[in-house]
């Protein structure tokens, strides 16, 4: 049981939406009459924040236009094609079908949609940005013929009729309602963190059936840090030491608008949210979602005491780097980046002493950006000069272990140390496919 629950989460967590089934000649609902541009407009900033071009958009594709490929424990997948085309995209949706795939996963012929596109999250957003999105999908993306891929996935976890009652089960239907005693930069936060941003997708744990254990605030799970596809995604509440709790309602501000302050740097899948989503939101937003996320209270981490900085015992280790295997990789291939006192270059180069990543309890994201690097941050289109290079084909699994259970004890960090085991298992499973 516990090996299908488990086979049925990756399912669910892989596969895409909004495959269209319209017939080759059938109009475009959203065709006749002329187009609100201002309406388009707000669709297109709406667009952003839900960040739909990461996963719809593939490198070197058209805008929107799908097959982006997927590895998956089950096999390979294709991102679906969202574009106006009737043919291949979603040009025969009315305003109607579009929103009851976009909040509630059901697709135009009634099939339903795998959970993978957060509609749990989209069901909270509100009927008159549902309209604007509707816009710019019909009338501000061009459309493309492109026929979407099938996936690898096989039967039986293929089949989607027991999203019915997963969607019974786990799908809050309703559109966010303002929260009585809280103003209005707070509710805007919420609406925005809770719904389009869906947040929660990445940094909420998930149970059995891989529905997020909590959808808001009321939870007390909600965004306190999950692992995903190789990744730690980090704690968003006030816990000091791995969320955000030491961090300035500027510090948070900066983060989003540039994917680095003096505490953290984004990698993985942040650095797409940063490059397609948060560097684009208007001042206002911005704040909005920096009021909400700083009024969380502490909920995860790992219970150890509240982080002070401490360099005495990282300095004489690296003062004596052939004592310490750690120590001796870091010297050679970290410390002109990071530095022998741990700060790093922020925001270019990030700390590493404090950081919450590095003092988080499950290293899967330390070990996987030391493995494979991170992409560019590309603000207002000028990429980062200093991005983290990977470093599977320079250190092997043991080197990779020393060097991060070196970092998660310097400085004070205090953190668990990392076995070669851990590093040995992500390498085969980011590697495949390479």
């Amino acid at each position: 049981m516990k090996k299908m629950w488990k086979g049925l989460g990756a399912a669910l967590c892989v596969a895409l939406p909004f495959i269209a089934q319209a017939p080759a000649d059938a109009a475009t609902p959203a065709a006749t009459g002329a187009a609100d541009q201002t309406l388009v407009q707000r669709g297109a900033y709406l667009a952003q924040l839900g960040d739909c071009a990461a996963c719809h958009t593939a490198p070197k594709g058209k805008p929107f236009a799908g097959g982006l490929p997927m590895n998956t424990p089950m096999g390979r997948i294709y991102v679906t094609n969202i574009t106006p085309d009737a043919r291949t995209g979603i040009g025969g949706y009315t305003e109607a079908d579009f929103a009851r795939a976009l909040r509630e996963g059901v697709a135009k012929d009634g099939h339903n949609l795998y959970p993978a596109m957060p509609y749990p999250s989209y069901a909270k957003v509100d009927d008159d940005d549902v309209k604007a999105l509707y816009a710019f999908f019909m009338h501000g993306v061009a459309p493309v013929q492109q026929a979407n891929r099938e996936s690898d996935i096989k039967w039986p976890l293929n089949m989607r009729w027991p999203l019915m009652f997963w969607n019974m089960a786990f799908l809050e239907k309703g559109a966010y309602r303002d929260k009585p005693g809280k103003d209005v930069a707070w509710n805007r936060g919420a609406y925005l963190v809770q719904g389009l941003g869906h947040c929660g997708s990445c940094h909420t744990p998930r149970g059995v059936a891989f529905q997020e254990s909590a959808l808001d605030e009321s939870g007390s799970a909600f965004l306190s840090g999950a692992l995903l596809d190789g990744w730690f995604a980090s704690n968003l509440t006030g816990e000091h030491n791995t969320g955000l709790g030491r961090w300035s309602d500027e510090d948070l501000r900066t983060f989003l608008k540039t994917g680095a302050n003096r505490h953290a740097s984004a990698f993985g899948a942040m650095t797409s949210v940063i490059n397609n989503s948060t560097q684009a939101m208007s001042d206002q937003d911005v704040a909005a979602v920096s009021t909400y996320l700083k009024s969380l209270s502490p909920v995860g981490g790992t219970g150890a005491a509240a982080y002070t900085y401490d360099p005495q015992a990282t300095k004489v280790s690296l003062d004596r780097p052939a004592n310490d295997a750690g120590a001796r990789v870091y010297t050679a291939y970290c410390m002109h980046c990071h530095g022998v006192d741990g700060h790093g270059f922020a925001p270019m180069l990030a700390p590493l002493a404090g950081n919450p990543n590095v003092l988080a309890k499950d290293a899967s994201s330390l070990i996987n950006v030391t493995l494979n690097g991170t992409g560019d941050l590309v603000i207002d289109g000028v990429p980062s000069p200093f991005p983290m290079p990977g470093f599977a084909a320079v250190l092997d699994d043991q080197q990779i272990a020393n060097v991060l259970s070196f970092v998660r004890a310097g400085w004070n960090n205090g953190a668990p140390a990392v076995g070669a085991a851990e590093v040995a298992k992500l390498r085969q499973s980011t590697q495949a496919g390479r």
